[in-house]
């Protein structure tokens, strides 16, 4: 609820290392982040810290990662920003990585082609037939003779001679 969401705008550094692990597909992949500013001394654009950060994509994410991001690409990265601190002998270091949500190509420094993922086939059960829904007219028997209960409404209808009659019987036969 209270994380760090960040988007994130680089180029890849690492080449994706792709995984299958227990709990599913699993990448992770370097991303520099290089700020840019105009130096007015200078009259041009120069560049300034450079911010590596550790790019972690799971489940379809990773799948997709793999086939599809390579060093030197310019990527958008958007996820949730984890920073950690450790302590190796008398050295102490900082990790900024971030679980990814969305990772997609910069199109603003160049194009890409979308392909939708081909989800793989589920294991089709045992074909059943389809069971037939439809049921015999109310004034048809099941076994094709006419029956008492359609000649009984058809006499009932014909001895009144109304009209009110002739509709409701005409509504039993449809």
């Amino acid at each position: 609820m209270n994380e760090t969401t960040v988007c994130v705008v680089g180029n890849v550094a690492t080449r994706p290392a792709y995984r299958e692990l227990a709990t599913g597909p699993s990448a992770r992949f370097r991303l520099a982040v290089t700020a840019r500013y105009w130096d007015r001394e200078k009259n041009a654009w120069t560049d300034g810290h450079t911010n590596f950060f550790t790019v972690w994509a799971n489940r379809q994410l990773a799948v997709n990662v793999a086939a599809c991001v390579e060093v030197g690409q310019p990527v958008v990265v958007q996820g949730r920003l984890k920073v950690r601190t450790e302590v190796q002998g008398q050295q102490q270091w900082a990790s900024a990585d971030i679980d990814a949500v969305a990772i997609g190509h910069d199109l603003s420094r160049g194009m890409a082609f979308f392909q939708r993922a081909v989800k793989p086939e589920a294991p089709s059960t045992a074909a059943r037939p389809e069971p037939n829904w439809e049921t015999p007219r109310p004034t048809e028997p099941l076994d094709g003779q006419p029956g008492q209960h359609g000649q009984e409404q058809q006499e009932q209808g014909a001895g009144e001679g109304g009209v009110e009659a002739q509709e409701q019987q005409a509504a039993v036969v449809t």
